[in-house]
């Protein structure tokens, strides 16, 4: 047996069910076509609404982390997730920087009072893993506080795990080349600058010092309890249907059947309702009747 394989059969015993093999960033893989990617996360759409479905009716508890390199889709991968979804079923949270109050709490503090209650679906827009990654980094914490919170979190998670919540992690992993690309079109198309922060140019700048936090992080805190799984982003469909087809494969739901409700027959217009013609401003009419040639268009 080759080491490489060793190494992949040691994972199997912690992650049974998965081929767990090593992850090249920079390797060429073919783009999925558009026509593929649509049509399989219009399947994996139906998958998530009977998730969905079962979340709601079970009462069951799910967090969801994303965290991943900056530039790594992790706003479009949280928005295919979850754009056809309840909101208040699958909500996303993505907290700003701490208040002076919550700086002077414990930590996850802030974190954990997010957590879902029966019938919810909590999805961390990053989470507190800021403080292995871009605190531990950019000097926000001392290096004491990043490593005292990469020695407690394992057993934190596992308390949560262990009360009935299921936790999947997620890290987003792009080469430097695509990483400058996705960068350098920030930079020149207007309708994407706003991604562009302060923090993105420091993240470029810091690629290594980066590699290394985050090495370290999903060493320490992936743990058979609460496992990381690395999404390969590149391209970025491929990397939609390969994380959203692994959340729906890591759930134990069932599909719940949907009772239809009848409408049911609408009242007649009473005999003295009498039309309001009170003068109305209206959004004019730019469009005319230009045809919408987008088929099943609503």
């Amino acid at each position: 047996m080759s080491k490489k394989s060793k190494a992949a059969a040691k994972l199997e015993v912690i992650y049974p069910g998965y081929e767990v093999e090593p992850f090249d960033a920079s390797a060429p893989l073919e783009k999925l076509k558009t026509s593929v990617y649509e049509k399989k996360l219009d399947e994996l759409r139906d998958e998530l609404a009977d998730l969905q479905g079962w979340v709601k009716k079970s009462g069951a508890r799910i967090v969801i982390i994303f965290e991943g390199r900056d530039a790594a889709g992790k706003g479009g991968m949280i928005r295919t997730l979850t754009e056809r979804l309840n909101p208040r079923i699958f909500r996303v949270t993505a907290l700003p920087p701490p208040s002076d109050r919550e700086r002077s709490q414990m930590y996850m503090q802030r974190y954990l009072a997010h957590l879902p209650a029966a019938g919810e679906v909590i999805v961390f827009d990053r989470s507190w893993y800021n403080r292995a990654g871009v605190e531990r980094v950019m000097g926000f914490c001392t290096e004491a506080d990043a490593r005292r919170f990469l020695s407690l979190v394992p057993p934190v998670e596992r308390v949560i795990v262990e009360t009935g919540t299921i936790l999947l992690k997620y890290f987003l992993d792009v080469s430097e080349k695509e990483q400058q690309r996705r960068f350098e079109r920030r930079i020149e198309e207007k309708q994407r600058q706003w991604k562009l922060s302060p923090m993105d140019l420091e993240s470029y700048t810091r690629w290594w010092d980066y590699s290394r936090a985050y090495d370290e992080m999903l060493r320490l805190t992936s743990t058979p309890t609460a496992p990381w799984w690395v999404v390969p982003s590149n391209d970025k469909k491929r990397a939609h249907i390969n994380c959203i087809t692994h959340i729906l494969k890591s759930i134990p739901y069932r599909a719940v059947k949907f009772d239809k409700p009848e409408l049911g027959a609408r009242q007649k217009r009473p005999d003295d309702y009498i039309e309001d013609h009170t003068a109305r401003t209206y959004v004019p009419d730019i469009v005319g009747n230009a045809p919408d040639r987008r088929a099943g268009s609503d």
